[in-house]
């Protein structure tokens, strides 16, 4: 394949599934099926409800994740890979086996950095 096209492709992928750091894990969560709202809040708790509906609402603009509204109360909201969505799973989990190969070499790598950043 030529570099540029190659280029072209990586970035195109980089827009719909980067540009915030939970997008990956909520598409390695959805591989499973779908997960409601508050199951992404419980999960990572750290996350602000304006963060994850905003990183939700991308996904679903680049229609990589589908968002099913039920008619009822309280309102209940699933989210689930469309089948574009589908096409990224071999890149959502050959990321997340590079991140478990090295992750003590990663691990190394960011303590380092903090310390030198702490100097």
């Amino acid at each position: 394949m030529n570099r540029l096209i190659a280029i072209f492709f990586i970035e195109i992928l980089n827009s719909y599934i980067h540009g915030g750091k939970w997008k990956g894990i909520f598409l390695y969560h959805l591989i499973d099926g779908k997960k409601r709202f508050n199951e992404f809040r419980r999960l990572y708790p750290k996350i602000t409800q304006r963060m994850l509906t905003l990183q939700l609402r991308e996904l679903e603009r680049n229609a990589v994740i589908h968002r099913e509204v039920y008619k009822q109360v309280p309102p209940k909201v699933e989210y689930s890979l469309t089948e574009f969505g589908r096409t990224l799973e071999p890149v959502i989990l050959h990321m997340k086996d590079w991140g478990e190969k090295y992750r003590d070499r990663i691990n190394k790598i960011e303590t380092t950095r903090k310390a030198e950043e702490e100097i």
